[in-house]
């Protein structure tokens, strides 16, 4: 028997930052944990500024436009820390 593997982009579709992770829902059900010190621009945030964010695309990235940072769950998923200061 043969099985057809379908593979999908990830997307994400709930976010929460606290003040040491980023957390990350995919629609696949899996949830990311990073540590934000991987993203200054989100380490030094104000919860306000954090609990500020919006999807780009259908889940493809993460947007906060308070501080301008940007993070794909692609990059996510790769282990990618932020380029940003």
């Amino acid at each position: 028997m043969h099985s057809l593997v379908v593979e999908s982009t990830p997307l994400a579709e709930a976010v929460e930052v606290t003040d040491s992770e980023l957390i990350v829902g995919l629609v696949d059900g899996r949830r990311l944990s990073t540590p934000l010190v991987w993203f200054p621009r989100l380490l030094r945030a104000s919860p306000e500024q954090r609990a500020q964010w919006e999807l780009l695309g259908d889940g493809e990235g993460i947007h906060w436009p308070l501080i301008d940072e940007d993070l794909s769950i692609e990059g996510l998923l790769a282990g990618r820390r932020s380029r940003s200061d």
